[in-house]
């Protein structure tokens, strides 16, 4: 018979810590793996040059050294720093609880996280339905978190970021840092000169590049608002940004820096246009109109009912097709980008 001894029961603990930070972190990815799919293929684009999305300089994520701080960032969450524990958290020798000491970086050598973090403690055991308790959380930059002595799993997030690990805690101060490589990315839209209202823009960060083989990788940020940070894991991904709900689309890929901001400008070669149609030139519109814009291959990019329907048509040539009464009108018409304007179907 074999002896089961201290080795093996060694070897189970190390077994459960490990199988405690699998499910965590299991945990930790199923809000972002199950955000909404884009199901709905965007509509044919007319044959027309593509441009590339415009970044800046990447700006560190780093509190400023300077009085300025970044623009339009949140306001740095001011922490004392991990080796001034207040005194009432101080645990004399032979007390009951122990302090965890926690604070996470942007990577090795590189600055200290200083806000965005989101720090929970979990038991290392499962409850009898299979759950690990949340023991405490803490939003603080380097929080000093008091606990009884004991075995834990510390979980902690920035934006999609993440990270778990099994800790310790005596009746004294453990300290534990954490490396979340992360990088913040802000997208605007451009259609010529004008930035394009927010009402108007969507975007969805998608992982990798577009030209990485095997189809469009599942979204992981969709509808992100113009002027929004998100903080994403270093890494190269994928921006579709769509222009109003016709066929204003561009694709563009980023490259994202652990510890930096990164701006991207997108720039749409498109124009709003207000379809009419008339008795007469400069006559009142008709009402109960059924609309079908269509490209010169016959393509149907949008559709729509009412007086005065406007829709956003990527730079190119269209014909706008109109059915009033049984009747079918219609024009060949041509987009100029960033120039507004009204499409004028006669009815005769």
């Amino acid at each position: 018979m074999i002896e089961r001894g201290s080795g093996y029961l060694k070897i189970r603990q190390k077994a459960r810590w490990a199988l405690a930070v699998v499910c965590l972190l299991a945990c930790a990815m199923i809000g972002p793996a199950s955000a909404q799919l884009f199901t709905d293929r965007p509509p044919p684009v007319p044959p027309a040059p593509v441009p590339e999305a415009l970044s800046g300089p990447a700006i560190s994520l780093a509190p400023p050294s300077g009085p300025a701080a970044t623009p339009n960032l949140p306001a740095p969450v001011l922490q004392p720093p991990v080796s001034a524990i207040p005194q009432h958290l101080a645990t004399p020798s032979g007390a009951k609880e122990g302090v965890l000491a926690l604070m996470a970086r942007y990577g090795k050598d590189l600055p200290v996280i200083n806000g965005g973090l989101i720090w929970r403690v979990f038991s290392d055991k499962p409850d009898e339905n299979g759950a690990f308790k949340l023991i405490r959380e803490d939003r603080g930059a380097t929080p000093n978190i008091v606990l009884p002595p004991g075995n834990y799993v510390v979980h902690v997030a920035l934006g999609l970021v993440t990270a778990a690990r099994p800790v310790t805690v005596k009746s004294d101060t453990d300290r534990e840092s954490f490396m979340l490589p992360a990088g913040g990315l802000r997208i605007e839209g451009r259609v010529g000169t004008s930035r394009i209202p927010a009402n108007q823009i969507s975007f969805s960060i998608h992982k990798g590049s577009q030209f990485d083989s095997g189809g469009e990788s599942p979204v992981i940020v969709p509808n992100v608002t113009p002027g929004e940070v998100v903080m994403l894991p270093e890494g190269t991904y994928n921006i579709i940004s769509n222009y109003g709900d016709a066929n204003s689309v561009v694709r563009s890929d980023i490259r994202v820096q652990a510890g930096k901001l990164t701006d991207t400008t997108i720039t749409h070669r498109a124009a709003v246009i207000t379809l009419k149609l008339v008795g007469e030139k400069g006559g009142e519109a008709l009402a109960n109109t059924a609309w079908s814009v269509i490209t010169p291959g016959g393509d149907v990019v949008k559709e729509s009912i009412g007086a005065f329907p406007r829709v956003v048509l990527a730079e190119g040539e269209y014909r706008a097709i109109a059915k009033n009464e049984g009747k079918v009108f219609e024009r060949s018409f041509n987009v100029v980008n960033g120039v507004d304007g009204e499409v004028e179907v006669i009815a005769r």
